[in-house]
């Protein structure tokens, strides 16, 4: 029952006056975002969450990268993942990112959090459609997504196996369509991890 005040008092705060434009998207800035959540709920907190294989405070499957931010209000979490995008909103290879990239991105990551609780949401109504043509553009294709075909004991397994034992109360289903939008799954793969699941519990 709070959660759902919260987010029905997140959903009533009218942005106007505080959205901004970028080309043709709508957002509302971090500071805006956050000024508005602590107004109305003082004790919520920002988590940014970092790897625990090399401390810093994005995650990368060796090619691209994210981010992790959570956002805490009245003991309720939700968590955005972002890629670090460039300002096209095509991912930047992670050999070509810099501090600044990451910063960015956790803010913007930030926002999307808060607006989980209700703000602003419906400025992310549109997100899937950034790069939809106007009358004078042609449509361009978005580039898909290569899928790594996940293997036990191979260079992404140790990362893997860790994410799914932390995360195992989702459980198996919903950790393979999770790692589905990363690697390739085979069914003697999910077994496996299932067993692991298992061994954990």
């Amino acid at each position: 029952m709070e959660a759902r005040r919260q987010y029905k008092v997140l959903s009533e705060v009218s942005v106007k006056g505080k959205v901004e434009k970028k080309g043709h998207l709508s957002y509302l800035s971090w500071s805006h975002a956050w000024h508005i959540l602590k107004t109305h709920f003082p004790d919520a907190q920002r988590k940014v969450y970092e790897s625990e294989h090399t401390g810093l405070n994005y995650f990368t499957d060796g090619n691209t990268a994210y981010v992790k931010v959570g956002i805490i209000v009245g003991g309720l979490e939700h968590i955005d993942y972002l890629p670090v995008m460039d300002n096209r909103n095509n991912s930047i290879q992670v050999d070509k990112i810099t501090s600044r990239d990451i910063n960015d991105t956790i803010m913007r990551s930030m926002t999307k959090a808060i607006a989980y609780h209700g703000l602003g949401l419906s400025l992310w109504t549109g997100e899937e459609a950034v790069s939809a043509p106007t009358q004078n553009q042609e449509p361009k294709e978005e580039p898909k997504q290569k899928l790594y075909t996940l293997e036990v004991d191979d260079d992404n397994w140790d990362r893997v196996l860790t994410y799914v034992v932390a995360n195992k109360s989702k459980g198996i289903t919903q950790l393979v369509a999770d790692l589905s939008t990363k690697y390739k799954i085979s069914a003697s793969v999910k077994k496996t991890l299932k067993s692991a699941i298992d061994a954990a519990k």
